[in-house]
């Protein structure tokens, strides 16, 4: 378990490290893009400490307002034996912070797999980067259901 909790700690910090010096890069694009809405996608990867699996998955982060967000997402857990994976349909709501970094949220969370299927709900906060085309983030989970479980991703979301 430890290796792979320091494996997946290496990949998050990889992944901020790479985000941030790409972003300062693009120094000419940031204000443009900072203005522009619409839809980010993107991708994370984490460990789920109940279970004890890692996990990858995808996200999507559609702005209603300039605080609340849809947020559905996939999570794939690499099980063994069978197979687990997780729908997540969540909000996320912006409080109004200096940077506007941090975010909480909540919403369903639908678990299926070979020994099953159950809906839980999810209760969710996190920080992201609120600058340029790509942003890193690192998110904690807490699925409040049958089976309750705690899980960190960290990934990141482009435009």
């Amino acid at each position: 378990m430890k290796g792979i909790l320091s494996r997946v700690t290496l990949v998050v910090l990889l992944l901020v490290l790479v985000a941030s010096t790409a972003d300062a890069q693009r120094r000419a694009r940031r204000r443009a893009v900072a203005t522009t809405s619409g839809p980010r996608y993107g991708a994370h990867i984490g460990y789920n400490f109940d279970a004890q699996d890692l996990l990858l998955g995808a996200q999507l982060s559609w702005p209603m307002t300039p605080q609340l967000e849809l947020y559905p997402s996939f999570d794939y857990y690499f099980q063994s034996p069978g197979s687990l994976w997780a729908l997540n349909f969540d909000l996320k709501y912006r409080p109004p912070t200096r940077y506007g970094a941090w975010y909480l949220g909540g919403g369903l969370n639908f678990l299926g797999g070979s020994g099953g299927s159950d809906t839980n709900l999810n209760l969710l906060t996190g920080l992201e980067g609120r600058r340029g085309r790509t942003r890193p983030y690192v998110e904690a989970k807490f699925i409040v259901g049958n089976g309750s479980a705690f899980q960190i991703v960290g990934g990141f979301s482009v435009r």
